[in-house]
């Protein structure tokens, strides 16, 4: 065991604040990159929807298949890798989904069917699974509790440069030259961070998780897992995957075919969502950290200020099939959907306030999984609602009203359930007399 974890575990239970550890920053911004490239990867088919559709000849139900298969093993994967970083440094772990996105683009770069397109887009998904539960465990180790939100929100904000920065030019490649090219840049780009990351990427050093796994109170999962505050986070989160997985499949064919927009005019409407996300989530994060620092209890300032624009946001796209004009319909879509940015900062930490180190990479893996669920179900209804709707406008009305009671619903269930300062009280107080009866035994994982 390493000279250096015995004070540092001393310091989490000691309740000190640790320092920032040098190199803390340079981290955060490879893992930034990072989601940057997860999210253009998810967001290719959705841009190039449109064209895939008509090469491949496919049905809005066929496409909302092809945008659901993303999923199929994302969540399952996400629990596997979940309890392997429990054990294996996130180091390895990161370097090894990033290698699995890019070799799962190269297949798209010549003539392809439907079929390997799909088998495709589910390998990538089951490599994607990890990423944010898997970066989110890697930044705090490098963070303590009351330095995280800030990190979270530059962390979450690589899923918004990711559509802001590759729209534009992955949508030039579809106009100038092909979709199947853009599969491929992303291919590069993808082996570009591998090098990078292999060159500067390193393990946090607050925390040891051999020795903490070891040394500090275990709280059974079965507890952690049905806590008022995981099922809230779950559920709140939800409800902002559902929109968000709409978005990446369903925004840019939307623009194109519902309101006539052309392809290149698509690609830069594309990026306003993210871009009005990408100002929530730095803004969440900021004014938590402020309000945190100024005394609030964390049920406030990451409880309710990441459930409330969640239901402000499905009150405002609840409004937009009763609005006229193309304009302001697409207002009312990006303003709606992006707001519910906030909850992606406040639930990770949230999470991180009441679970053991050892214990926190399956749990926010865990997390992840469930609510990215949403992903399977919301791109297949949408393509299943246009197909049997009267026209296509109204089916995407349709859907995206589906989408605003989901996050009222979400929202509500938030404001309801988050209450992470007394959750950390309960659960380990609970887990206090265990942690006595065991003292000096090494419990096994």
């Amino acid at each position: 065991m390493s000279a250096q974890g015995t004070p540092k575990a001393a310091d989490k239970t000691t309740g000190m604040s640790k320092p920032t550890p040098k190199g803390a920053w340079t981290v955060t911004f490879l893992l930034f990159l990072f989601m940057l490239v997860n999210f253009a990867d998810k967001i290719v088919v959705g841009l190039a929807g449109v064209p895939i559709m008509t090469e491949l000849k496919l049905e809005p139900e066929q496409f909302g298949l092809l945008g659901s298969s993303f999923f199929f093993l994302f969540s399952i994967s996400a629990i596997v890798v979940g309890f392997i970083v429990n054990k294996v440094p996130t180091r390895w772990v990161l370097l090894t989904l990033a290698v699995i996105w890019a070799l799962t683009q190269f297949p798209m770069v010549g003539t392809v069917s439907f079929t390997t397109l799909v088998i495709c887009r589910i390998a990538l998904g089951a490599g994607e699974g990890p990423a944010a539960s898997v970066a989110m465990h890697a930044i705090y180790k490098w963070f303590p509790d009351e330095k995280r939100t800030l990190p979270t929100a530059i962390l979450s904000q690589g899923s918004a440069f990711g559509v802001i920065l590759a729209v534009p030019a992955l949508n030039w490649i579809i106009v100038n030259h092909s979709w199947h090219y853009a599969f491929g840049a992303l291919g590069i780009v993808g082996l570009i961070w591998v090098a990078a990351w292999l060159a500067l990427g390193k393990e946090g050093p607050l925390e040891d998780t051999q020795f903490l796994a070891a040394n500090e109170p275990r709280i059974p999962y079965l507890q952690l897992l049905t806590s008022r505050t995981f099922i809230g986070c779950v559920a709140a989160t939800f409800g902002a995957y559902w929109a968000l997985s709409l978005g990446l499949t369903w925004f840019t064919p939307f623009i194109v075919k519902g309101l006539g927009f052309s392809q290149s005019q698509a690609g830069f409407i594309s990026i306003l969502p993210w871009v009005f996300g990408a100002t929530i989530v730095i803004l969440t994060g900021w004014i938590s950290q402020v309000m945190m620092a100024r005394g609030s209890t964390t049920r406030i300032a990451r409880g309710v200020l990441g459930s409330v624009p969640l239901v402000i946001g499905g009150l405002i796209l609840a409004t937009m099939p009763h609005v006229q004009g193309a304009g302001f319909q697409i207002a009312l879509l990006v303003v709606g959907t992006g707001l519910c940015g906030a909850i992606y900062v406040v639930c990770p930490p949230m999470l991180g306030e009441f679970t053991p180190a050892s214990q926190r990479g399956a749990v926010l893996a865990i997390y992840g999984a469930l609510y990215t669920l949403a992903g399977i179900v919301a791109p297949a209804v949408m393509g299943t609602v246009i197909q049997r709707a009267g026209n296509m406008v109204d089916g995407y009305m349709t859907g995206f009203t589906i989408n605003a009671v989901i996050m009222v619903g979400s929202g509500l269930l938030g404001l309801l359930l988050l209450w992470p300062n007394t959750e950390r009280a309960r659960l380990t107080g609970n887990a206090a007399p265990q942690a006595a009866a065991l003292k000096g035994a090494v419990s096994p994982t």
